[in-house]
């Protein structure tokens, strides 16, 4: 199968989104109930927020957008196998190279310590995967990206699938139905990530 930007954007356009199985091949996803975090929802611990405001780390957008993929790929102590493979690396670096994939990055110095990258579509910005090597580096990550999609007059985060982590973020879970209605709203919004 070919993901090719038309394909990618048309499928994320009607909720799907690919994850690549254990033998490569790619699968398509619509989870019902699906996970989102509501802009106006984001739970920043005091501990985050001393962080934030200490400026540790310097946050940068789209200045290391295949780095941030990397990370997001590797094998982890909690994940020894990624659904992110080659295919679907060479397919969001060619979103991104047309505007449509962005990467939040937390730097600390001259290293990248954490991030994410999504996919935004008009007031949609639907979050792939995060990483960290950091203390709360891809909450800082995450933090920064609410704040640009507010600014931005974006309406829809989608987080996809509910984890512990999202959840005491703040994202919530909603049914299909209901996801499918904000996304077509979020989708009649104007608006850019750059």
């Amino acid at each position: 199968m070919n993901l090719t930007p038309e394909l990618l954007l048309s499928a994320y356009a009607q909720g799907l989104f690919p994850m690549a199985h254990d033998d490569d091949q790619i699968g398509w996803y619509s989870p019902d109930p699906r996970a989102i975090l509501p802009l106006d929802r984001l739970h920043v611990s005091r501990s985050l927020q001393r962080r934030i405001s200490a400026g540790r780390y310097s946050v940068r957008m789209n200045t290391a957008f295949a780095e941030v993929m990397l990370a997001c790929a590797a094998p982890a102590p909690d994940r020894l196998l990624t659904w992110i493979n080659a295919e679907i690396i060479e397919a969001y670096l060619w979103l991104h190279d047309l505007g449509f994939a962005h990467s939040v990055e937390a730097w600390l110095d001259d290293a990248l310590v954490g991030g994410l990258y999504g996919v935004s579509l008009r007031g949609l910005f639907a979050g792939e995967s995060m990483f960290s090597r950091g203390t709360d580096a891809s909450k800082v990550a995450l933090y920064y990206l609410v704040q640009r999609l507010r600014e931005r007059g974006f309406t829809l985060l989608d987080v996809q699938f509910q984890t512990p982590h999202l959840k005491r973020l703040g994202a919530i879970e909603i049914p299909g139905w209901r996801y499918r209605r904000l996304l077509r709203q979020a989708l009649m919004v104007d608006t850019r990530f750059d």
